[in-house]
């Protein structure tokens, strides 16, 4: 009999056991997955039941908090957003009605205390079981305010991006695009956001064409192919080469770059000249001879052909490369692609202004490029911090040598080149222009690829400008750019 009561009192702790962790497991670790289903509308009237927790900038300023609703007896936190256009593209919006969108959306599950985190999971149920509100964890970006209002500015009503990182830990420290929006008119004013007009065919607000825009890069791409060409021990910064204005290429000519006098013609160069001035019959002979496998090998080794490892949503990021019917194409033959154009930014490349930021990075760097990152910390509801992101190498691109080659071939752009309107006075500059032709007569994607200083780098940036009509780089992405370094400069020794 005794036998008999134990197996049963054995088989009722088991039972008793499995309904514990069943319903633990669905009110605590599944409440992510849960909420992540945007049909379940419970789910979605629950979560706005939650203390949301707050998003911050570097500097402690609130890019997004609740406001509070009182209806029926509950109450509702509604999302707000002080900074208003600010940062919009990578912040988000968090709305009853249109969901979710940015780091709103990426970092839903700690916002709502939602995350696995043992620390996470019994704040939460005791919360539950005492009947007290949940509240969220906050996150701490390392966005810097400033330099991202300028950016902002500077880029006015044109259409494009422009992103700053961090040279020696990859933080992301101004992500700008325009035309942006303001979150705080999602909910129930998104008529006034689908009225945004600006400087090109298609406005787009929604797009962060920081990590999403594909453009042509043009001579930006140069700094990736000239590389290749000195890594890779086939040419060195003084290969000479003789330019008549243009490469002859599969029978036709590929001119450099046309002013109003027609092509230029610099005749005797070597490889610095080539860069400095933007010479495109110099490396569409480079690519030729190095062929566009090795191009694209090292174009790879920056972080082309895979999405960019940043916190917001994965569809709000793209990968850069060469495109083919709208997809990524990766080609396992040199006779696929025109080496002559590629090796110039042309061809079918679409790249993103984060990509172009990494590969100034990763230049700036030694060689090394970082993972970018702009969610600096978690933090508890109580205080402390829940994780914090620790810098980590995706890898080396190129040697230290060829990256103190191409920092001295890139100071010389800014100096006496193509890039002269990026110069800052008492501080060395490496960068490089971009001018991509569009298929539209007349009508560029516009660059500037840079980091500062050259001697100690410290903070590297991309811009792009599309729609510019017979406007290059030079002229209009380079002041952009000098304003970010500026900034951000400036910020670090005040």
């Amino acid at each position: 009999m005794n036998d008999r009561i134990r197996r049963v009192a054995v088989v009722g702790i088991v039972l008793l056991a499995a309904l514990v962790l069943g319903t633990t497991y669905w009110q605590t670790w599944a409440q992510g997955e849960l909420a992540a289903q945007k049909d379940n509308a419970i789910q979605l009237v629950a979560q706005f039941k939650i203390d949301r927790g707050v998003i911050r900038a570097s500097n402690g300023e609130v890019l997004a908090l609740n406001h509070v609703l009182k209806k029926n007896g509950n109450t509702f936190y509604l999302r707000h957003y002080p900074t208003g256009k600010l940062a919009a593209d990578v912040v988000g919006y968090s709305t009853q009605g249109r969901s979710r969108a940015g780091l709103e959306r990426s970092l839903n599950d700690y916002l709502t205390s939602s995350n696995t985190d043992l620390h996470t999971v019994l704040d939460r149920t005791l919360n539950s079981l005492e009947g007290k509100t949940v509240k969220g964890n906050s996150a701490v970006l390392t966005l810097r305010l400033g330099p991202q209002f300028l950016a902002q500015k500077s880029l006015g009503s044109l259409c494009g991006a422009a992103v700053a990182l961090d040279v020696k830990t990859g933080k992301v420290l101004v992500m700008a695009t325009s035309p942006t929006y303001n979150p705080n008119l999602v909910e129930n004013h998104f008529d006034q956001i689908d009225k945004t007009r600006a400087q090109c065919a298609g406005p787009a607000p929604l797009l962060n064409r920081s990590t999403a825009g594909l453009y042509q890069p043009g001579s930006s791409f140069k700094l990736v192919t000239a590389a290749a060409a000195l890594d890779s021990g086939q040419f060195t910064p003084y290969s000479t080469f003789d330019d008549p204005g243009y490469c002859t290429e599969y029978g036709k000519k590929v001119s450099n770059f046309a002013d109003q006098n027609g092509p230029e013609v610099f005749g005797r160069v070597n490889l610095t000249t080539g860069l400095q001035h933007s010479i495109n019959s110099v490396f569409c002979n480079v690519g030729k001879q190095l062929g566009a496998l090795k191009i694209l090998q090292y174009a790879k080794r920056f972080g082309f052909y895979s999405t960019p490892p940043l916190e917001t949503p994965a569809d709000e990021r793209s990968a850069s490369g060469l495109y083919q019917h709208g997809k990524l194409f990766n080609p396992t033959h040199n006779y696929q692609v025109d080496p002559g154009r590629l090796a110039f930014g042309q061809e079918r490349l679409g790249v993103t202004p984060l990509q172009m930021a990494m590969v100034a990075q990763g230049i700036a760097n030694g060689g090394v490029v970082m993972r970018p990152y702009v969610v600096d910390r978690i933090v508890k509801p109580g205080g402390g911090t829940l994780t914090s992101t620790k810098p980590k190498e995706l890898g080396r691109a190129i040697s230290p040598k060829t990256a103190r080659q191409l920092t001295t071939m890139m100071e010389a752009v800014v100096t006496g080149g193509t890039g002269t309107n990026a110069q800052i006075p008492g501080v060395p500059v490496a960068g490089k222009t971009g001018t991509a032709e569009t298929g539209k007569p007349g009508v560029n994607t516009t660059w500037f690829v840079a980091f500062a200083p050259a001697d100690h780098p410290r903070y590297a940036v991309a811009v792009a400008v599309e729609n510019q009509l017979h406007k290059t780089g030079g002229e209009v992405a380079a002041p952009i750019a000098k304003t970010v370094l500026e900034a951000l400069l400036k910020q670090r020794t005040s």
